[in-house]
């Protein structure tokens, strides 16, 4: 058996395979990845907080410039790496320029006839800042008269203080754009179900993980996830109409909206004096996520398609530069055609080749091993499965019409992870049993196999190294094999904490002060209402009022029956009456200070019986962001 950390001969077979059977001898995209450079982002790409640390630091991707991919990389996810670590500011085209790779996404500047136009702010504020630094300093300090959201995913807005100040926005001298049901989107999605999305994001973007020919690849679509501040301000103007104009600046932009495509609030658009088109995370150098590992709606792979093709029907015969969010531009109307043409084929053929497996009974996991693409897509660059993988999205499209169940009975009511995989141990004849069948399968170079059948004794018997290793070593040999940079960073971060156990460190904050103060208060009240332990709360009655001074708004908590219901009215009978500021009616609702100290310092008024907000408190639970993925979270409490 190799190291733990070498590539086994199995896995160097395989990823031997793949340089056979790709076009790697084109290499336009290395041509185009350096097309328009101007300057590289200072400090060896290293972007520091208040604090001192860094939020980003692109030196971590160094060992693959300019070498060869090794035995324990994929070598098409190397190539795409390396592609990615092209970095720095670059003209895309006179009028708009991008600092490509300085977080997940790229920040992109054109230039109106008095100021710029940002569009896509990354993440954090910090990267954002040190992106529009870096702009200035080689075009000149102008002002910034508008910022674009193209969707509602946080790598597209979270970095927007960094380029605009919230007091000039308010006084309306920048404009903030963005697609109709953005905030709710961006707001609902990162906080709602946010807790559990950043441990898996973790995993996802490979955070958890070092990087390096034995770890961390990137994920695809970008090297990785900044750390700062996720900012959000809320926007002044909403793009609501199929085909809307808005001129901007002196440029006219033709935006198209795209709902329930890569994101549920999305909008492409075109600018015709500089015949540039943005096809905001539509269309990609890679194949995107219909379902995204982090955990979020199943997106519609035939609308998607759709979407593209109106845009090719639109614009296609007059674009000559596409500019998008992520990777590095298209330029020449031939390449963007084809380009347009091959992804909206990519998703249609997912959509309908997953359909047609499924009315011939075929279920979800037997489809995914089924689907195959056609060479005229499968070897094209932009459709490789960088960051959506074609399995995983396969079984999107079968989840998106017909959800977890595959109509077989026996699989309607299966035992939980823990108490099924103790039955498998027994039936299997014990744990020494199973890892001395499994060490066989490992040495045969079924790691699939070998994951899958020691998952269920880890879940039976947590404690139990020796399945952990082997499980973790498998789980290595998967990743080094992965064209996908999920599914990388997924078997390489699963293999950590099995061998390490969970380690914590710095995540992106997704419930950050801008994301819950733009919720509107039956939002933020739903997203109390997830805190409510129900059981906790059974048989408890209790009513409250809330006025907000500042916003002027009124309404009554209910919690009965285990649940919190509210209404937009105060009760005249409620067990008591809260008046306070908007920020503090958030702060104390979730613990984050106390009614007491509230009332005692003059923010609070109170009117009633105050045990009874104790009594709330009381069934609220905190969300931990560190449970154990790959063991049983009962074994760790």
């Amino acid at each position: 058996m190799a190291a733990q950390d070498e590539a086994t001969e199995t896995t160097k077979a395989a990823n031997e395979k793949v340089l056979e059977t790709l076009p790697f001898s084109d290499k336009q995209d290395f041509k185009d990845t350096d097309k328009g450079f101007i300057a590289p982002i200072p400090n060896d790409g290293v972007i520091k907080g208040k604090d001192g640390k860094p939020v980003w630091d692109l030196s971590q991707f160094s060992f693959a410039i300019d070498s060869e991919a090794p035995a324990t990389a994929n070598p098409s996810l190397w190539r795409q790496l390396q592609l990615l670590l092209k970095t720095g500011l670059y003209e895309v085209t006179p009028r708009i320029y991008q600092v490509r790779n300085n977080d997940l996404t790229n920040i992109s500047f054109i230039e109106g006839d008095t100021g710029i136009i940002v569009v896509d702010p990354n993440i954090s504020a910090e990267t954002a800042k040190a992106g529009l630094e870096l702009y200035r300093e080689h075009r000149g300090d102008k002002p910034v008269v508008a910022v674009i959201y193209t969707h509602s995913h946080i790598d597209h807005f979270g970095g927007v203080r960094g380029v605009a100040d919230g007091d000039a926005v308010k006084a309306g001298k920048i404009k903030i754009i963005a697609p109709e049901g953005f905030t709710e989107e961006a707001v609902s999605e990162n906080v709602f179900a946010g807790n559990t999305m950043s441990r898996r994001a973790g995993y996802m973007y490979g955070n958890l993980i070092d990087k390096g020919p034995k770890g961390g690849l990137g994920t695809g679509l970008g090297l990785s996830t900044s750390t700062g501040t996720p900012t959000l301000i809320e926007p002044t103007d909403i793009i609501n109409d199929e085909n809307h104009t808005l001129k901007i600046d002196g440029l006219t932009f033709e935006f198209m909206m795209a709902p329930g495509s890569e994101a549920p609030a999305e909008m492409l658009f075109y600018i015709p004096e500089l015949k540039a088109l943005c096809p905001a995370e539509d269309v990609n150098h890679t194949m995107h996520n219909l379902y995204t590992l982090r955990g979020a709606k199943v997106r519609d792979a035939r609308a998607w398609s759709g979407y593209i093709d109106a845009a090719l029907q639109r614009w296609g015969d007059k674009a000559e530069v596409l500019f998008a969010p992520h990777h590095w531009p298209t330029w020449g109307q031939d390449k963007i055609v084809e380009q347009f043409k091959k992804q909206r084929d990519l998703y249609k053929y997912l959509n309908d080749q997953t359909l047609r497996l499924a009315n011939q009974g075929y279920n979800m996991v037997e489809a995914a091993e089924m689907v195959e693409l056609p060479p005229e897509l499968g070897e094209y660059w932009p459709n490789r499965g960088y960051y959506g993988s074609l399995n995983h999205n396969v079984k999107a499209v079968w989840n998106f019409y017909l959800g977890w169940f595959d109509g077989n009975a026996a699989r309607l009511h299966p035992l939980p992870p823990t108490e099924a995989g103790k039955k498998f141990v027994d039936y299997m004849g014990g744990a020494d049993a199973i890892i001395q069948k499994a060490k066989k399968d490992y040495d045969a170079g079924e790691y699939r196999w070998v994951a899958q059948v020691l998952d269920k004794l880890v879940m039976a018997q947590p404690d139990n190294q020796k399945a952990k290793d082997l499980m973790a070593d498998a789980l290595t040999q998967l990743g080094y094999q992965a064209e996908n940079g999920q599914w990388r960073n997924f078997y390489l971060t699963g293999a950590k904490e099995l061998r390490n156990g969970v380690k914590e460190l710095p995540v992106t904050n997704t419930s950050s002060p801008d994301i819950v103060g733009s919720m509107t208060i039956p939002m933020y009240l739903d997203f109390v209402a997830i805190h409510v332990d129900g059981m906790k709360a059974a048989g408890k009655k209790i009513s409250m009022n809330f006025s907000l001074t500042d916003t002027k708004e009124d309404y009554s908590v209910t919690l009965e029956n285990g649940v919190l219901n509210y209404h937009k009215k105060l009760l005249d009978d409620a067990d008591l009456t809260i008046k306070t500021t908007r920020e503090d009616f958030n702060d104390v609702l979730l613990g984050k200070t106390t009614l007491k100290d509230m009332v005692g310092s003059g923010e609070a008024s109170l009117d009633g019986d105050s045990a009874k907000f104790d009594e709330f408190r009381s069934v609220l639970v905190e969300f931990d962001p560190w449970w154990p993925v790959m063991t049983p979270k009962k074994a760790a409490m």
